[in-house]
């Protein structure tokens, strides 16, 4: 059995070198970018013996949506650069999974073309707040009619992040990969990622309650983002520094989760994302506060070495790994996970 190690060295090997970058690349000296994995290795687990679990029960419920296992695959666009059937693999390999992807506004694929190829899976729509009040009630209004069951709202790319590797190459993703939502727009890529500085909290908020679709903000770092966004009528909170990709010298989103639930308490549902590698990754990140983890980079890995098998190799190694580690915490449920189940890097146990 190939291990996430190996899918990962396969993905990468798949890609041009210009492809590479713009996946591996963070903003800036990628200080954030190599924060976010190291953040992981400063928190240890502290195993409980012969507690009488069983075999762990991984499955949970986010946003009224049923998962077998706490993960969602994130909105990464631009996915054919990675692999010719980009978002439709990642679908269906969730399907198989039985967890949620969610649907990309800078995805290859329309919207609507996403939710047909595995409707059970595909139930986030995520979207942008940029342009006018029209082009992003226009974009609710499709998600809607489309059967979607919740909103994922990006906050933190007011504008694209100083990607050097990026400017290096002087590279762009080509129009196709990122306008299925947009087909005939000229530039769909400085559409979503121009200069947007004019949207906030209240505006956002005041859109969103024109429709029923509970929604999550995504990008936050901080507790007054969280209580700014639950003001402004969000129903769950997404803890994120987008992989590294927007602004270098933020925190490692693991270092901010723990600020963030204890900000919004223990009912809102927070999806953490930015670092996952592993099954180790996912069990800290629901230790430390979060009820689902969203996988970025990693689930990508899977789709250029092998498309939808690639995907659902990751996401079977993940599911597996974490599993035994919750075996060797003795703890019975992702739900039965909390701080006690760490120890951070060098405390006396």
């Amino acid at each position: 059995m190939d291990t996430i190690g190996q899918i990962t060295a396969a993905g990468l090997a798949a890609l041009t070198a210009e492809a590479r970058d713009y996946l591996e690349g963070g903003a800036g000296d990628e200080w954030t970018l190599r924060r976010n994995t190291a953040a992981f290795g400063e928190w240890t687990f502290r195993p409980r013996l012969l507690t009488g679990a069983a075999t762990p029960d991984l499955r949970t419920t986010f946003l009224g949506v049923e998962l077998d296992f706490p993960v969602l695959t994130g909105p990464v666009g631009a996915d054919r650069l990675f692999h010719p059937d980009g978002q439709l693999a990642v679908a269906r390999a969730c399907a198989k999974a039985g967890i949620a992807a969610m649907a990309p506004e800078a995805s290859s694929f329309a919207l609507e073309t996403l939710r047909g190829e595995a409707p059970e899976a595909v139930v986030f729509g995520q979207l942008h707040p940029v342009g006018s009040d029209a082009d992003f009630l226009r974009m609710v209004e499709r998600y809607e009619r489309a059967g979607y069951r919740a909103l994922v709202v990006t906050g933190d790319c007011p504008t694209a992040g100083w990607r050097e590797r990026n400017l290096r190459n002087r590279y762009t993703p080509p129009a196709g990969v990122v306008g299925g939502n947009y087909p005939g727009e000229p530039d769909p890529f400085g559409r979503l990622f121009g200069n947007n500085q004019a949207w906030t909290w209240d505006r956002l908020g005041r859109l969103l309650a024109r429709t029923e679709l509970p929604w999550l903000a995504k990008g936050v770092l901080s507790a007054e983002d969280a209580h700014r966004a639950l003001d402004a009528g969000a129903a769950a909170i997404g803890v994120s520094n987008h992989g590294g990709r927007q602004l270098d010298g933020t925190p490692a989103a693991l270092d901010a989760l723990p600020e963030v639930r204890a900000a919004v308490g223990a009912a809102t549902p927070i999806a953490f994302d930015s670092g996952i590698r592993r099954g180790a990754d996912v069990v800290k990140a629901l230790a430390l506060g979060a009820d689902v983890v969203v996988l970025g980079r990693a689930a990508v890995y899977g789709l250029a070495a092998d498309g939808e098998d690639g995907v659902a190799a990751v996401l079977r190694l993940l599911r597996d790994e974490t599993r035994n580690i919750l075996t060797q915490l003795g703890r019975g449920s992702v739900r039965d996970l909390d701080p006690t189940a760490l120890r951070p890097l060098g405390a006396t146990p």
